[in-house]
């Protein structure tokens, strides 16, 4: 059980840390702390999850 909830730790710290740094790719302007803390709970919603790809693949 301790593997598995770090291995989850290591996915949303990782997660967190691509989208931080490609924030500047994404539609958003504002909101960068609060939209990448959130990530796994946002990424249900269709626009989010599109950004989302653009700042982790660069597209």
């Amino acid at each position: 059980m301790e593997i598995l909830s770090f291995l989850l730790l290591v996915v949303y710290a990782g997660g967190g840390w691509k989208f931080w740094k490609g924030f500047k790719r994404t539609n958003f302007s504002e909101g960068r702390l609060y939209l990448t803390l959130l990530w796994p709970v946002l990424i249900a919603n269709k626009s989010y999850r599109k950004n989302f790809n653009k700042a982790l693949k660069g597209k």
